[in-house]
């Protein structure tokens, strides 16, 4: 009889713990549930103050020395002419010569490709300009076919654009995301009659630079558009709170 009461006893003891444990478990998963997950943007436009630009010419010809002679006169030719431009010796960078020499081929009959006899040297040579003097570069590599018509073989590149003060900016458009996330969670919290509590868990995207009013995709690893002057940039932030 004893052995009944106690067994019944123990239980019911193990049926009010149980409750207790599922009441806190309860809790304490509402407690994780009650949070709000916002996402807010920051952007900011601006405009390049550093430019790179780019060229290339070569020379070719059956003896080595006489083509890099040549070549070595193409570019005292072009470097005189940057100058003349207003650019900055310390600003123009000539590459090493690339030598690469050059076979005649054919088919034959059998439509085999065939490897025929040596016929001269060819050998580029690249010249890049990096400044802060953005018009000017701008209007350099558009009118470079000024040399083309002193005789030079030479190839322009498309300039690209960056901005030097870019961590400025990243800070500035994370306070911006940041305050926008807390509004809009404010928001939230106040239409639904609660109130924002503890700040849980703070995530910040990858900063996207694209051309202004583009079509542009975004990259998971952060997009860097170089092509144009004018740029926007944007990063978002999501941010977790507590709601009371």
């Amino acid at each position: 009889m004893n052995k009944n009461i106690i067994a019944v006893a123990i239980g019911a003891l193990g049926f009010v713990l149980g409750l207790g444990f599922l009441g806190n478990a309860i809790k304490n998963r509402n407690k994780s549930e009650n949070t709000i997950s916002v996402t807010g943007l920051g952007s900011k436009q601006f405009t390049a103050d550093l430019i790179t630009w780019s060229g290339s010419f070569s020379k070719n010809n059956v003896d080595l020395k006489s083509a890099y002679d040549e070549l070595a006169m193409d570019r005292k030719v072009i470097n005189d002419y940057l100058t003349s431009k207003g650019i900055k010796q310390n600003e123009i960078v000539f590459s090493s010569v690339d030598i690469q020499k050059q076979f005649r081929s054919y088919n034959d009959s059998n439509g085999n490709y065939v490897q025929g006899e040596f016929s001269g040297y060819n050998l580029t040579q690249n010249v890049s300009i990096e400044s802060k003097e953005v018009g000017k570069i701008e209007n350099l590599s558009r009118n470079i076919t000024e040399i083309i018509n002193r005789g030079i073989e030479f190839t322009s590149s498309s300039p690209s654009y960056f901005y030097t003060k870019l961590a400025t900016v990243k800070q500035e458009m994370i306070a911006s995301a940041t305050k926008d996330a807390k509004e809009r969670a404010e928001k939230i919290a106040e239409n639904s009659g609660s109130s924002l509590g503890n700040l849980k868990k703070a995530t910040m995207g990858v900063i996207q630079i694209t051309a202004p009013n583009s079509n542009e995709d975004y990259s998971y690893g952060g997009t860097f558009n170089t092509s144009s002057k004018e740029k926007e940039a944007s990063i978002t932030i999501k941010l977790e709170y507590e709601v009371n």
